[in-house]
């Protein structure tokens, strides 16, 4: 199955990783209670060994336990580290209970420092701005993690549901090898302005939930298997009142893949590999028959009549409900202040 699993350049830098990632997030937090460690375990090294070697991973994911687990996954083989590229985050903490985004360069240093304590490693491959401090100028968070790249301790800097302009500002700072957005046949607006901007700036594109949260492998009844602890129970677009609209997308992507003798999910995934060979979706699972099924996606060919056909009926106005609530904000398209505002402490 190795062969089956390109390389891609990503970014401009020199960053080269599998074509298809897996996102980890799942495996520790957010869709219900952790899964067991040794499973997990057992995946991580079947991806790897299936040549998806770009895991994805962030310090809020647990938080900080899938951090731990990849970190364990890795050093339990020997000469794993050297064939994996290894992607985490910071910007999100969790105060007294309460979300806090944060891009200061102190908070920024001390992130970077507990994930390669906690990765067990010496150097981070691609680490990434989860989310935008609206409060800080992206050109001094830029400045630390600059810092950070020539102090050896990271490789490649990203940031993740950022505006077109915090990536300009960003990328003039100290050059930004890959922005990760939500893109799917349901989640197209970064469209619009977010994937230009990478392209014309030569920024890789890393596609996080490209299967819709899991829609595009089950469809409407993906609700009835989310457990205590699914933060996609609250999502806008699995509520009742939006569900039964957009069961008409899921069956019609389920038509077109009956017809090319795959999975709707397949189908859709193939759909964003589709868009270029600087994107990278990252799909995540806790299965090794999903993600076999996932990596069978680089198989399925789609003409240009197809992939009209795909985007006529996943169209703007084709899905009802907002990606997240209003209490999962997420400072997407995040503007930052001026430089010339910011008074260091």
């Amino acid at each position: 199955m190795a062969a089956a699993v390109k390389r891609i350049k990503l970014g401009s830098q020199g960053l080269e990783v599998s074509a298809q990632g897996l996102g980890c997030m799942g495996m520790s937090a957010f869709y219900g209670p952790p899964k067991p460690e040794s499973d997990m375990i057992a995946l991580i090294h079947h991806a790897i060994s299936s040549g998806v070697t770009f895991l994805d991973t962030s310090d809020i994911y647990g938080p900080h336990t899938n951090e731990i687990l990849l970190g364990k996954a890795l050093k339990a083989r020997s000469g794993l580290r050297e064939n994996v590229e290894l992607a985490t985050k910071f910007g999100i903490s969790f105060q007294d209970g309460k979300r806090e985004i944060r891009g200061d360069p102190a908070y920024v240093r001390a992130a970077c420092e507990a994930s390669l304590k906690r990765l067990q490693l010496d150097c981070i491959d691609l680490y990434y701005q989860h989310r935008i401090d609206t409060k800080v100028p992206i050109e001094v968070t830029m400045g630390e993690l600059k810092k950070l790249v020539e102090e050896g301790k990271i490789k490649y800097i990203g940031l993740s549901e950022a505006s077109a302009s915090t990536i300009r500002r960003a990328h003039a700072v100290h050059p930004v090898t890959a922005v990760q957005l939500e893109w799917s046949l349901w989640s197209r607006d970064v469209e619009e302005e977010i994937v230009p901007t990478c392209r014309e700036l030569g920024i890789g594109i890393v596609a996080y939930s490209p299967l819709g949260r899991g829609f595009f492998s089950s469809g409407p009844k993906l609700v009835e298997s989310f457990t205590e602890g699914d933060f996609r129970k609250h999502l806008p677009r699995f509520q009742p009142e939006n569900l039964d609209h957009n069961r008409q997308l899921f069956e019609r992507v389920n038509e077109i893949a009956a017809r090319k003798q795959c999975t709707p999910s397949q189908l859709a995934l193939a759909w964003v590999h589709h868009q270029g060979d600087d994107v990278c979706p990252i799909p995540g699972t806790t299965k090794i028959e999903n993600f076999n099924q996932n990596v069978g996606a680089l198989s399925v060919k789609l003409t240009p009549e197809e992939m009209a056909e795909l985007e006529s009926i996943a169209s703007a106005g084709a899905v009802k409900g907002d990606r997240y609530d209003g209490s999962m904000f997420t400072h997407k398209n995040s503007d930052t202040p001026p430089l010339s505002s910011w008074k260091a402490t």
